[in-house]
């Protein structure tokens, strides 16, 4: 057991501390408390906690967020892909390093956190506009990592990051598919040397980063199918070559108009080099306002009634789209984009087969319909 003990300060106040030992069996002590019974009540939650194993040295929560928050940072780095740990060490720069870098961890209170969490969602931007939602969710998500650490280490006995109210989540925009039509639209409104991995992209629905890191060697054109194995990612306007987002290589077939345009592509280049571009450097993705693919998309729009706004990206929605009405089951689907499961496929663009569930009741109709008939038919 520990003990407590009265003891004057310069200043002539008297004040009681503590002396118990920590579960290695060093010595030490907390001072400062105003009454007896203070003393005492925190000397019976230290023993508690001794005997629960739930002990929590108090001099390992003076560690500053900076230092522990500098220390996950690198440990992120080699876990996540560069275009997912641009925007975590940005919101650790931006948002959770200036507000709490120098705070020790065991001085922080959610009271304070709820109400940095609510500034962040009211402040303005340079542009006048309030931060997004996931703009806060991921600066709080960054601190209550940091934190998650320190009770993992024994340096917080809970969490005060987690459990705080956070902004809805904003709404997410309708997918645009592209028709067939529109699509040769695109890709002639393209660039010549992009007209290519336009309609590759709406065909086979790789990822921007995916199709740009596919080699000569990648292609298959006998299969007619090209072997996922790289992804090209630009961040902060330099490219980084990685594995593909599930970490697994895929076989993705192409239709077969886009054979002898794949062939031109790979001709005169040695199979390591790339197949869209030169050969040697990844086509980089286009700027969003004034790049190739936008004015192509203007052009398009320019000449063709109800052309939708898209983005590269939304060539891989298209293909997805083309494909469910070609009749492709939704595993088939799942593979060519190198989602997880069909089930991911599926809430990812539920909304693309809503018409199956019209088609099974017209199934279960003409079944129902095609028994009552042999049912009713006389027998020879």
């Amino acid at each position: 057991m520990g003990s407590v003990h009265p003891y004057t300060t310069k200043a002539g106040k008297k004040l009681y501390r503590i002396v118990y030992r920590r579960p290695d069996h060093s010595q030490t002590s907390e001072r400062g408390f105003a009454r007896k019974i203070d003393a005492e009540r925190r000397l019976r939650e230290v023993e508690t906690s001794k005997d629960r194993g739930e002990f929590i040295d108090p001099a390992s929560a003076n560690v500053t967020v900076g230092t522990l928050g500098a220390a996950w940072l690198k440990q992120r780095e080699g876990v996540l892909k560069p275009s997912s740990y641009g925007p975590v060490r940005s919101a650790w720069e931006k948002h959770v390093e200036p507000k709490w870098g120098s705070r020790r961890v065991g001085t922080i209170r959610q009271s304070e956190v709820q109400a940095w969490v609510s500034e962040l969602a009211q402040a303005k931007t340079g542009e006048g506009r309030t931060a997004s939602s996931t703009t806060v969710r991921r600066a709080q998500g960054v601190l209550a990592a940091i934190l998650d650490g320190a009770v993992h280490d024994r340096r917080l006995a809970r969490n005060v990051a987690r459990d705080v109210d956070l902004p809805a989540r904003g709404t997410r925009k309708g997918r645009t598919y592209l028709t067939h039509h529109q699509v040769q639209v695109l890709a002639d409104a393209a660039p010549a040397e992009h007209a290519t991995l336009v309609l590759f992209l709406a065909y086979t629905g790789l990822r921007w980063g995916e199709a740009t890191a596919l080699r000569v060697r990648h292609v298959d054109a006998l299969r007619r199918r090209v072997t996922v194995e790289e992804n090209a990612v630009l961040v902060s306007g330099l490219v980084h070559v990685g594995t593909p987002k599930t970490h697994r290589s895929r076989s993705v077939p192409y239709p077969a108009f886009l054979a002898m345009p794949i062939a031109k592509l790979a001709e005169g280049k040695s199979r390591d080099e790339l197949l869209f571009g030169d050969g040697r450097i990844h086509v980089k993705l286009p700027a969003s306002r004034n790049g190739w693919f936008t004015a192509a998309v203007r052009a398009s729009q320019t000449s063709t009634t109800d052309f939708p706004r898209v983005t590269p990206h939304d060539l891989r929605h298209t293909a997805a789209s083309l494909a469910v009405q070609a009749g492709a089951h939704v595993k088939a689907v799942q593979r060519m984009l190198g989602h997880a499961s069909a089930a991911m496929t599926l809430d990812v663009y539920a909304d693309l087969f809503d018409d199956d569930l019209d088609a099974v009741a017209k199934a279960l109709d003409e079944a129902k319909a095609a028994s009552t008939v042999a049912t009713v038919l006389p027998r020879n």
